[in-house]
């Protein structure tokens, strides 16, 4: 593919990608790496594909490599497989968009298991693929501060890329979408209760020595049916993130709208952008801004963001330059429809011979979302949270034939799947900690997701 002609065409702006996503959403593999724009203005760039020429599905130790309609197995680590489908050394781009095609898809919180050696305790519930990537051959690209959009290819049917064209200069409205519906009430994994006594053994293994922070997290879950797409049309608009996305793959659809930045690599510039210390928005501007005073101030949340600083210096420093990583931005106020964020900023540049999924390997899964150090926290994690995370606290994006790549924690993510919805919100226990705060802190960062929901109650 790497020999391949770039393609490249003008299409028109449509200040709404989700409008021009509408069109495809019920195509296997469709995926939308999504900005926020125009309902934020934090992002700037909306990634749509379909039709993948190659998808990587890793359940336990089988990878399944579907490719022309052939299907292989390998038990080879999934972060090899995937280098060996995006290493193109002599591929050339011929933009500077941010995706030229490459890999889109989303890694689990539970491959992890395939890099560390972890107790299996909680309930597996998710039931689908740790690893789901589509090798995407074209992409729409939408620039919304330059206002352009871009239909970029290699080695795409002359035919099938007069189609695109065609399919992609109108918004669509012929899509038939089932409206969506939650059939039932929302209910949690951790009672009040069962929070306290958790929160009660993370503290006594802090007092141990055994961590210094562990991430604590409850599950939610709801039945509904119909069309999810529908359903994120909606949480985009109340709750967009610079990191959203809706995937459709074939046993499950994902819903995102995260507000964290976990690892970007553009032309081996590193970056990563850890979230620690949360405050609710208030609809009063005065109560508002002294919750942004509250969180800047605020010792404890300053610690436990710098912890987790420390963290991500050390695991990108594994594939990263020795002296190149740097903190240029500490304890930054970042603020969404629903909650403040206090927010840091790391930089490096790749180490010779390094690739973003070295890198992605090295530093998976984000320390943000563990706690510190992070094998203990996740043991920790598995001991005491009744269900696996799945795809919530993974990582969702895209990674590049040319070698760039931008992955989210997928936090703030709904999962829909069996004519069911599951969604997660936690937070960082640390010494300082008050059950009642973190208790109330999950329902915080749950909101806009209770929103949706009720939204779509009967």
């Amino acid at each position: 593919m790497s020999s391949s002609k770039q393609l490249i065409v003008d299409l028109p702006y449509f200040t709404d990608s989700a409008q021009l996503f509408s069109g495809i959403a019920h195509q296997p593999w469709a995926v939308f790496l999504d900005s926020g724009y125009p309902h934020s203005q934090q992002g700037r760039f909306d990634i749509i594909a379909a039709d993948p020429v190659c998808t990587l599905l890793t359940r336990g130790d089988i990878t399944e490599i579907t490719e022309h309609g052939v299907t292989t197995q390998s038990t080879e680590d999934p972060f090899v497989l995937l280098k060996c489908h995006v290493n193109k050394p002599d591929f050339t781009a011929n933009t500077e968009l941010p995706f030229n095609g490459g890999a889109i898809g989303y890694f689990s919180y539970d491959l992890a298991r395939r890099l560390e050696k972890l107790p299996v305790i909680a309930e597996d519930a998710e039931h689908i693929a740790e690893m789901a990537i589509g090798i995407y051959n074209w992409a729409v690209v939408v620039d919304h501060l330059q206002q352009q959009s871009y239909l970029i290819g290699h080695g795409v049917d002359p035919n099938d890329w007069q189609a695109l064209i065609k399919q992609f200069s109108h918004v669509s409205t012929s899509a038939d979408h089932q409206p969506f519906q939650v059939t039932s009430h929302i209910s949690s994994n951790m009672s009040n209760a069962f929070y306290s006594t958790v929160f009660n053994r993370i503290k006594h293994y802090l007092k141990e020595g055994d961590c210094y922070q562990v991430n604590l997290t409850q599950r939610f879950v709801a039945s509904c049916k119909g069309d999810p797409w529908t359903a994120y049309e909606s949480l985009r608009c109340f709750n967009a993130a610079p990191f959203g996305c809706y995937l459709n793959l074939p046993e499950v659809q994902i819903l995102s709208s995260s507000p964290e930045r976990f690892l970007k690599v553009t032309d081996g510039v590193v970056e990563t952008k850890p979230i620690k210390g949360t405050r609710p928005r208030k609809q009063n501007f005065d109560e508002d801004q002294a919750q942004i005073t509250a969180l800047i101030n605020s010792k404890k949340d300053r610690a436990e963001n710098l912890m987790i600083v420390d963290l991500l210096r050390n695991d990108i420093s594994k594939t990263c330059k020795t002296g190149s990583v740097t903190v240029p931005k500490i304890f930054a106020i970042e603020s969404y429809a629903t909650v403040h964020h206090l927010v840091s900023t790391i930089k490096g540049q790749l180490a010779e011979g390094k690739h973003a999924v070295d890198l992605l390997r090295s530093c998976f899964p984000g320390g943000s979302i563990t706690g510190a150090p992070k094998i203990r926290a996740m043991e920790i994690i598995e001991e005491l949270e009744p269900h696996r995370r799945g795809v919530y606290c993974g990582a969702i994006g895209y990674i590049g034939f040319n070698g760039n790549m931008d992955t989210n924690i997928a936090i703030r993510t709904l999962v829909h799947s069996n004519n069911s919805v599951r969604f997660w919100a936690g937070g960082g226990i640390v010494n300082d900690s008050v059950v009642d705060e973190e208790y109330q802190e999950c329902f915080d960062k749950a909101a806009a997701m209770m929103k949706l929901l009720l939204l779509f109650s009967k």
